[in-house]
């Protein structure tokens, strides 16, 4: 495993851009600088103003999904689904979702030597980051050929089904799983039978290596 498996940083980046779907952040709040003041005032000046949209949004985890996808892109959804059927506007967000994960994912790809499952999974494990408050989940596995997580605790399934929306949450955040695995190496494929987001008890992720 390179050491870019284990940087916090690096962790949070990953799941910004490749494990979150995109406009769920819309609401985090930013972080806010102080401004020292001149030296001969030998004084600590207030912070610095800044504007507004920089202000912290004082949203919990719960708070963005629901604002997101619950009052937002799910609304939305529906309103298409309307005008283009709903089977037809499933596959076509499985097919774009699918290909934005992958172009994302190869990006990723290109940062690390070591493209093993156990290497695409380590951000997963990640400590104090945003996984630990969407997800709860188990590695049950994880060596150079394979690695499989179990997934108890969803937000995004809790979202998407509490919104009676299964099968948008499923084209856009749990389909694309599969284009993930297969970009981050063309040799890894990912085997999955059940999902919370289908009503199931868990998410049994299992990602291999063939050959």
């Amino acid at each position: 495993m390179t050491p870019h498996a284990s940087s916090p940083a690096r962790n949070r980046r990953w799941f910004l851009h490749d494990a979150l779907p995109a406009g769920a952040l819309a609401c985090l709040g930013c972080t806010r600088g102080l401004c020292l003041a001149p030296a001969e005032e030998k004084l600590q000046s207030a912070p610095a103003a800044q504007h507004k949209f920089l202000a912290d949004s004082r949203m919990t985890f719960a708070d963005v999904f629901k604002f997101t996808y619950q009052d937002g892109f799910i609304p939305l959804m529906n309103h298409l689904a309307k005008e283009v059927g709903r089977e037809k506007l499933v596959e076509m967000l499985k097919q774009a979702a699918s290909e934005a994960s992958a172009e994302r994912m190869g990006k990723r790809a290109e940062e690390f030597q070591v493209r093993t499952p156990a290497v695409f999974v380590s951000p997963l494990k990640a400590k104090g980051g945003m996984v630990e408050h969407v997800l709860t989940l188990e590695v049950v596995e994880e060596n150079e050929k394979a690695a499989e997580l179990k997934v108890t605790e969803c937000l995004w399934a809790k979202t998407f089904r509490g919104a009676q929306a299964a099968d948008i949450g499923y084209a856009v955040a749990c389909f694309p799983d599969y284009a993930s695995a297969c970009a981050f190496n063309p040799k890894m494929k990912m085997v999955r039978s059940k999902t919370l987001m289908e009503g199931h008890d868990c998410c049994n992720h299992r990602f291999i290596i063939e050959g």
